[in-house]
């Protein structure tokens, strides 16, 4: 099928463009009218995520009102611990819940590396029908979360602010942290691996609890399985996003990926310094910027693009949108990349 608008894909690869993609972490969701009216449908989240039509649905939603150029999968990061034996519920208004976690090998031994076409077949389903139903118009982006983030939800149970649980482990039994690891790891990439081969067109890895982590302690916990991740995937472009691993960035430029999303505290002329040019940079507008008179949103967005340049680079904010954001300043952001950069 040939792609309608691949200005992402293109981007990625650091190819020439005529102006800068753009799209938003969390744009098929919360923000818009039209989700909510969706999930009303359902009893709660998980259940939207398990409905591959709703999720698909969803995800379009964007790139019908929003004018983005790619839908990523309407979908959750912790759709993994679940399908290696670890469920979780979400809470309203509190977060995800693990009513077990993993303290000792025993905990480990009840996992499985999973196979995510009995597993997690719902959501291949959900990128089959959405890759129908875009037809082309705009790549889908598949996702999946980095492994020290979804050891950190499986150990610690639940968010937190210091993830103290989950960082402990890796002080006290850094062995069995590492046999974690590797099953997240080895889980992620059939996952990842099977939403390609069901029509994802690039995929991203959340890290986002990155910055917890000492600069040590994401060499051995963190990147190196992340390394393993972007080595086995070459299928497609592959966009790693480390929230807070400011101290990581140099390294990241040697990670066998095509772009790195930066949050909105990167500095860009020096993340691009570290990074290196080899690398097509993703980010990062402040996402707190869009609470903004649409002037400011204007001022804050050409800002970034120039400090960006007109090469390699993804227009994106530096997290995923606010729930309480207006879709009107959404929109000025987007058109504001469409425009500005197209001069």
């Amino acid at each position: 099928m040939q792609m309608k608008n691949d200005l992402l894909i293109r981007a990625a690869r650091g190819e020439k463009t005529d102006r800068t993609p753009v799209w938003l972490m969390r744009q098929a969701g919360r923000i818009l009218p039209e989700y909510r009216a969706v999930r009303s449908k359902l009893n709660g989240f998980i259940d939207l995520v398990k409905n591959p039509e709703l999720a698909a649905e969803v995800t379009i939603q964007p790139v019908d009102i929003l004018d983005v150029d790619a839908a990523i999968i309407f979908s959750d990061i912790l759709v993994v611990p679940e399908a290696m034996g670890l469920p979780y519920e979400m809470i309203e208004k509190k977060g995800p819940i693990f009513p077990n976690t993993i303290q000792k090998e025993e905990d480990i031994d009840k996992l499985r590396v999973f196979d995510p076409k009995s597993e997690l077949n719902y959501v291949l389903e959900a990128i089959k029908i959405t890759k129908k139903e875009l037809n082309g118009r705009v790549p889908l982006i598949g996702f999946a979360g980095a492994p020290w983030t979804i050891f950190s939800y499986m150990v610690e149970g639940s968010g937190s602010k210091t993830f103290s649980k989950a960082r402990k482990m890796l002080y006290t039994q850094p062995a069995l942290s590492h046999q974690l690891l590797q099953m997240i790891t080895d889980s992620t990439v059939h996952y990842l691996r099977a939403q390609i081969a069901s029509g994802a067109d690039l995929v991203q890895i959340f890290d986002s609890w990155a910055g917890i982590l000492s600069p040590e302690q994401y060499d051995e916990f963190a990147l190196k399985y992340i390394d393993q991740i972007c080595d086995a995937i070459n299928e497609v472009p592959v966009t790693v996003f480390a929230k807070g691993a400011y101290f990581a960035r140099e390294k990241m430029g040697g990670l066998n990926c095509e772009t790195i999303g930066l949050d909105w505290n990167m500095d860009i002329e020096e993340s691009r310094k570290l990074i290196g040019d080899s690398k097509t940079l993703q980010g990062n507008l402040d996402p707190c910027a869009l609470y903004g008179s649409f002037k400011e949103i204007e001022r804050s967005t050409k800002n970034m693009l120039d400090d960006f340049g007109t090469t390699r680079h993804i227009a994106n904010l530096g997290h995923g949108v606010y729930p309480d954001v207006d879709p009107e300043k959404v929109k000025c952001f987007v058109q504001t990349v469409k425009e500005y950069s197209s001069k």
